[in-house]
């Protein structure tokens, strides 16, 4: 007899004003917040982004290389579906950005601890996410909720099914849709709604005539 299906977690999504509040609280640590929350980057990929990936003219980076934490050992390889994407950079980062790459070589990674080494994921939740995210008034935050208000901030933005799934480097447009398909309702029903306001329209011009 096969094995029920494990649910999956439902996501968490934080507002824009949620996300900036997180941010503050981080200090120095307030852009990875944000570029977390507005590239939808997986936490090994925003580890393991180099300088020479982050295009600030384009404003535009390259996810190519992520960094694991195995057995207390950083390995860094290909992303999780094992291909590259280009994610654009919002403009409230290229400044935060451009300071952490300043001075630093090409193949240098862009974002690192205050001592300059790969950031961890666990040392990186207790030493600034975790105490931001109490000051915030945000518990039981983890950065990967980070991921999935990316994910809805892009749809509340009028991105569909296919930029979110480039954006957030899925596999599959299906595999957005069984993570996200609440957010697309939501999208539906705006569909609904602009719908039945160009049929009013509609109706009135007819009888304006």
């Amino acid at each position: 007899m096969p094995l029920p299906r494990a649910r999956r977690a439902d996501p968490r999504f934080l507002t824009r004003t949620e996300v900036e509040r997180l941010a503050d609280a981080a200090g120095e640590y307030g852009d990875v917040v944000r570029l977390l929350a507005y590239t939808g980057l997986r936490f090994g990929e925003m580890a393991g982004l180099r300088v020479r990936r982050v295009d600030f003219l384009r404003k535009r980076l390259t996810v190519a290389e992520s960094a694991t934490e195995v057995g207390g050992t950083v390995e860094y390889g290909a992303p999780k579906t094992h291909q590259q994407r280009t994610v654009p950079i919002p403009s409230i980062l290229v400044e935060p950005l451009s300071r952490r790459c300043q001075g630093k070589g090409p193949d240098d990674l862009a974002l690192t601890s205050p001592g300059g080494a790969v950031l961890r994921s666990g040392n990186f939740r207790r030493r600034f996410f975790d105490p931001a995210a109490m000051a915030a008034g945000l518990e039981n935050l983890s950065p990967h909720d980070l991921r999935h208000t990316a994910a809805s901030l892009l749809v509340a933005s009028g991105a569909n099914v296919k930029a979110v799934q480039r954006m957030l480097g899925h596999a599959s447009a299906a595999m957005t849709l069984d993570v996200y398909s609440g957010l697309f309702d939501d999208d539906l029903g705006a569909l609904a709604d602009r719908m039945d306001a160009a049929h009013q329209a509609s109706v009135t011009r007819r009888h304006g005539t």
